[in-house]
């Protein structure tokens, strides 16, 4: 592992809230691109995905998403249920940026974008009774609105419209229809 990445791994860890964040985002900025040190964390990330804190299984949920495209084994293939959970965690903050990074995953590869785009799906019509069905639905929205950005893909376009046009509140696929033309963008 890159000692760089040793290094903000730790200060993530630190009482610190300011350091822990400056780490966080500078990981984010690593990991735009492949690295080599992603199976260094992988397990332990898988690990986190479960534990007590919230903010730690957010934390697992989005390096993780981010990492997909560090893995050249596929693991991410068989992994990715486990990830997807946490878009259903107790705490809604960790769901919502678990929401709002999934979508990474499908930058590794074909296999991988359908896992991303099912889950999506299932996630935004399977919401109905929850007290956030809502902010999930645009969240969802918004996930795929920044896949199909990412990847100039049509179709992931065309599976929000009609995911859009399956919301039976007419307020909320105008909300929807917003956040996607504000996320495309």
């Amino acid at each position: 592992m890159s000692e760089r990445a040793r290094e903000l791994f730790a200060a993530r860890d630190l009482a610190d809230r300011g350091a822990s964040y400056e780490a966080l985002e500078e990981l984010f900025r690593m990991t735009e691109r492949p690295v080599g040190w992603a199976y260094e964390y992988w397990d332990r990330l898988l690990g986190d995905l479960t534990h007590r804190g919230g903010d730690r299984r957010a934390f697992a949920a989005q390096m993780l998403s981010r990492l997909a495209i560090s893995d050249p084994d596929g693991r991410m293939l068989e992994d990715f249920p486990r990830i997807a959970a946490v878009m259903k965690d107790e705490k809604t903050v960790s769901a919502r940026h678990t929401l709002q990074s999934i979508w990474r995953v499908a930058l590794a590869g074909a296999k991988q974008k359908e896992m991303v785009l099912d889950a999506l799906e299932t996630r935004f019509r399977e919401c109905t009774d929850e007290k956030n069905c809502t902010l999930v639905r645009t969240d969802v929205v918004i996930a795929l609105a920044r896949l199909s950005k990412a990847t100039d893909d049509e179709t992931v376009e065309a599976r929000v419209g009609a995911l859009i046009e399956a919301e039976p509140d007419e307020k909320q696929r105008k909300k929807q229809r917003a956040a996607w033309r504000k996320a495309i963008r």
